[in-house]
């Protein structure tokens, strides 16, 4: 994410908390914008290790916990492609390629895949107001190396 966008969406972050009766702390502010100048989708634990110099006093839970609840208030994407939570600082509609065998997941934008239309109707009650499609396979690193 280029500087300006993280400092804009460290604004929207800011408002949002606001609004919702949030406390803006600084360990909520390093953790969200730790993972907006990262290109990759770290786990709660590659955040934590990002962040704990900065602060040493943070914890694992409390990075864990303030996560869930960026994903809950519509700040980050909580990702369970690869058997373990992923962030992704990109709340825009876009898609994933997840390797296989690394875990890799990368951004795959794609207006076609955007245009897909969402079903009028309930399926089995549940009302779909959203979707992201992620394919399997193997990246180019993994392919290069054979295993």
């Amino acid at each position: 994410m280029q500087h300006g966008d993280v400092i804009r969406r460290l604004q929207e972050f800011e408002t949002i908390c606001r609004n919702r009766g949030v406390p803006i702390t600084v360990q909520r502010r390093t953790i969200l914008e730790t993972l907006l100048r990262r290109h990759d989708h770290p786990t709660a634990e590659q955040i934590y290790e990002s962040v704990k110099d900065h602060i040493p006093q943070l914890s694992r839970t409390t990075v864990y916990r303030v996560l869930d609840a960026f994903a809950e208030l519509g700040l980050v994407r909580r990702l369970d492609h690869t058997g373990s939570a992923r962030f992704d600082g990109n709340v825009r509609r876009h898609h994933h390629l997840v390797c296989t065998r690394c875990t890799r997941i990368i951004d795959l934008e794609d207006q076609r895949l955007d245009r897909l239309p969402l079903p009028h109707r309930t399926i089995e009650g549940f009302e779909v107001d959203d979707f992201s499609i992620h394919f399997s396979g193997t990246c180019a690193d993994c392919r290069e190396r054979k295993e």
